[in-house]
């Protein structure tokens, strides 16, 4: 499997803006560029480069890095350099399993017959395959061994169950939370995993990328990261940060073909798309990420009375239930008490919480999905409260001026902060409130503690029953 390095920054390469390679004794990038130039695909050298880092091997014959991250602009041959892992993986590595995933069906189909066509074009390779799989959403290779690749639509949860050896998360600017739940526990049992993160720069909504960029650019150990871009900063009018950004360009993107798109797309576009500048995520988020860090507190405590609020998921996959109340020094507290899958957990779960703490009522929002609850929650004593557009309207309003006029609290968990971060707006007339449908992101922590807090604002606490006794 390991051949010393050939590769290492050939004179003609193109280099990433930013980049770190975890050390390594041996890499198995020569082997996979061989291969895959039997197979027809010739790779250019920065696309060498990149297989070279990625497949580094420690001396114990393990990969050197458990994470790639590779972020490049579209049209410079991303796909070439996946093609040529996947089949060192299959026909090289004695890999068992080799997941491919896109956000969308249709990327990982295309996938799908990229790579089956460098496979039956080569005699060397179709001798050794045993099945090929062409129905919808089963697409894939199994080879005479038992080896297996296989694509897969993130947007299905596809991936969960299996037991891979590789996983590629292509487009990984739109890659959820949930699906990084579904899918690295099926590294878990493999003796020499890795992951792939290949991607275009990230929308403002992209926090798992974005996240990948962070530790790549911090050199995190374990992570062989590949960034090409400009300088944020770059003219977009400079050849020059072009070319740094495009390291096909000119052979493969003509400098021609870049002038078209500059003057075709929008500068935002143009930046994101072509010279792989991120638009400024803090811009676009609703809330000031250093103003919520620093309403952190780990130690923070909630006093009775509280109000607790419920929200789902528009595809009820997920919900989250959230409690808003008040602090001994008389700051607001905040919390997501608990998320879990699925909506059948939340009665009890609210039953139980409602009975073991002075509670106000149970918020739930009846334009969401949460409102098939209320029947229920009502039928087993408990005290709702449904709010309308204007109620919520009012309640994110409450809850932006409790954050910026610092009189709000929370935990620190990574959750909300994920979410607070994510959260964008949707207009309501005048007012706005939390737009829920926003990609993979699942808001239900947000909107949970948004509507406990209005709860917490607007429910009185209801009388004691007349029992004729002296409590």
């Amino acid at each position: 499997m390991s051949t010393t390095s050939q590769l290492d920054a050939p004179p003609d390469v193109r280099l990433p803006r930013h980049s770190s390679v975890p050390p390594a004794v041996t890499s198995a990038g020569i082997d996979a560029v061989e291969l895959a130039a039997s197979a027809g695909l010739f790779l250019d050298p920065w696309q060498q480069y990149v297989l070279d880092g990625a497949l580094g091997e420690r001396a114990d014959g393990k990969w050197s890095a458990f994470e790639v991250g590779l972020i490049v602009p579209r049209q410079n041959g991303k796909g070439s350099i996946l093609e040529a892992r996947e089949l060192a993986g299959l026909f090289l590595f004695g890999e068992n399993l080799i997941l491919h995933s896109a956000h969308e069906f249709k990327t990982a189909q295309e996938a799908f017959r990229r790579i089956l066509a460098l496979i039956e074009n080569t005699d060397a390779l179709r001798k050794r395959v045993k099945r090929v799989r062409t129905s919808h959403g089963e697409e894939g290779v199994e080879l005479l061994t038992g080896a297996r690749l296989r694509f897969v639509a993130r947007s299905t949860g596809s991936g969960r169950g299996f037991s891979g050896d590789t996983i590629i998360l292509d487009e990984a600017y739109n890659l959820s939370a949930d699906s990084m739940a579904a899918l690295l526990p099926t590294l878990s049992a493999r003796p020499n995993p890795q992951l792939w993160y290949a991607s275009s720069a990230g929308l403002p909504s992209s926090d798992q990328l974005a996240r990948v960029r962070e530790r790549g650019r911090a050199g995190a150990p374990g992570l062989a990261f590949f960034d090409y871009c400009a300088d944020e900063h770059a003219d977009l009018d400079d050849v020059e940060a072009w070319a740094q950004a495009n390291p096909a360009m000119p052979h493969r993107i003509p400098q021609e073909f870049v002038e078209r798109e500059r003057a075709a797309m929008p500068e935002s576009e143009f930046a994101r798309e072509r010279l792989g500048i991120w638009a400024d995520r803090r811009t676009h988020a609703v809330i000031d990420a250093d103003a919520w860090h620093a309403l952190a507190d780990r130690s923070s405590r909630v006093l009775d009375p509280v109000a607790f609020a419920v929200d789902v998921t528009p595809d009820r996959r997920s919900a989250s239930i959230g409690v808003a109340g008040a602090r001994v020094d008389g700051n607001l507290h905040v919390e997501v008490v608990q998320t879990g899958r699925g909506t059948g957990w939340l009665a009890d779960r609210l039953v139980e919480l409602c009975g073991r703490n002075r509670a106000l009522g149970v918020v739930v929002d009846q334009a969401s999905a949460a409102a098939s609850l209320v029947p229920e929650l009502t039928e087993r004593g408990l005290r709702v409260e449904t709010t309308g557009t204007r109620d919520m309207a009012n309640a994110c309003g409450v809850f932006y001026d409790a954050v910026t006029e610092r009189r709000l609290r929370h935990l620190d968990g990574a959750l909300l902060n994920t979410t607070v971060a994510s959260a964008r707006k949707r207009p309501l007339g005048d007012a706005w409130a939390w737009q829920r449908r926003d990609g993979d992101t699942d808001l239900t922590p947000l909107v949970a503690v948004t509507l406990a807090l209005w709860g917490f604002h607007n429910l009185d606490e209801p009388k004691p029953k007349r029992t004729g006794k002296v409590w």
